[in-house]
């Protein structure tokens, strides 16, 4: 039996989904964050499917960058880690990719790297998270350097980035936001703080760009179920078949080291994914599963290519049948929960072994 195994992307949901940030945000610019390969979904074709409604795209590198241009995308793309080679620079600046700078090095980078073109350029503000981005004094460093540099574009966007936002009753959020407007005051330039969960929980930090990233493929970003949650579209099914079941007797073992035992007279189906293909090697007994339209259970410890589960309580599973692991029915963030993970590991895990296939 063919192994079919496979990932059905959604694009008018991932489109849902971000017209979804457009009306939360109306007075807004919001750029469509696709990077790690559009969290698994297919970079190029996530951005086919978005550049008509979209002011820009974000990744985090250079490659992914160039990658989408090969691909024919023509809307400014945002680099989030910014650039650190003059050939990256001249390439930014000549194919309109804005490029994120957080550090003096970037800046000198800039400055002392000629160029034709004027570059677009966003500056990442530290306002708490201390992994990133300029502190007050290296703002001012920074900003006069580029005030004086011929090839930076005026238009500079300064930015910063949110550590807790997925918790809504934590403090950081306003604290951050104070911080940061405190930074920018008195600079007349265009302003960006938000990610998904502070777009769509934290109405300050609606500012003149936001970046929503995990919601436009329909994940929860918030840590605790939230009602903005069911406005957001699964685009993302992985799903895979049914190859074998079987009957195994109380107190039988299933899979490697025993990790699951039955305590009475069981069904256990054996599905075509493990985690080669992405499905999570930590996701406990018990983790939910759809087949055939029906839940059932993981049961058993994920290996390399096949999982078990418990259909005990099912009726009339086949061979063949087809299993759900995460999209419309079973949230991939539940899933996540199971593994002792988040939902973003989960999308940008599925491998490339794994068939995307576009409806």
């Amino acid at each position: 039996m063919p192994r079919h195994t496979k990932a059905t992307i959604n694009l008018d949901a991932i489109l849902a989904n971000y017209q979804l940030a457009n009306k939360v945000a109306p007075n807004s610019k919001n750029i469509a964050v696709i990077k790690a390969d559009a969290y698994g979904h297919g970079s190029s074709k996530v951005a086919q499917a978005l550049e008509p409604f979209v002011p820009a795209f974000a990744v985090a590198l250079f490659e992914e960058a160039v990658v989408l241009r090969n691909a024919g995308i023509s809307k400014p793309i945002l680099i989030l880690q910014g650039i650190s080679e003059p050939l990256e620079l001249d390439f930014a600046a000549n194919n309109n990719i804005w490029t994120m700078v957080e550090n003096e090095e970037q800046a000198k980078l800039i400055t002392q790297t000629q160029l034709k073109v004027p570059l677009n350029v966003w500056l990442k503000l530290d306002t708490g998270m201390n992994r990133l981005g300029l502190n007050s004094c290296h703002l001012k460093t920074v900003l006069n350097r580029f005030t004086n540099c011929r090839w930076v574009n005026d238009k500079i966007v300064l930015s910063s980035h949110l550590a807790c936002a997925s918790d809504l009753t934590d403090i950081m959020t306003k604290n951050q936001v104070r911080t940061f407007t405190e930074l920018s005051e008195n600079i007349n330039l265009s302003t960006s703080i938000a990610n998904s969960a502070a777009l769509l929980g934290f109405p300050a930090t609606r500012m003149d760009w936001n970046r929503p990233g995990i919601m436009l493929y329909g994940l929860s970003p918030f840590d605790e179920p939230n009602l903005q949650d069911k406005l957001l579209r699964p685009a993302m099914t992985f799903s895979s078949t049914v190859i074998s079941i079987r009957d195994v007797k109380k107190d039988d073992h299933v899979g490697y080291g025993n990790f699951w035992t039955a305590d009475k007279p069981s069904t256990i189906a054996t599905i075509a994914v493990g985690y080669a293909d992405g499905y999570p090697r930590h996701a406990a007994n018990g983790t939910p599963l759809l087949i055939a339209g029906q839940k059932a259970h993981l049961a058993g410890r994920v290996s390399m290519d096949m999982i078990t589960a418990d259909i005990s309580q099912c009726s009339d599973i086949k061979i063949g049948d087809t299993v759900e692991l995460w999209g419309e029915t079973i949230n991939a963030n539940d899933v996540a929960r199971c593994a002792e993970t988040i939902g973003y590991d989960l999308l940008t895990g599925v491998s490339q072994r794994v068939p995307r296939h576009y409806n």
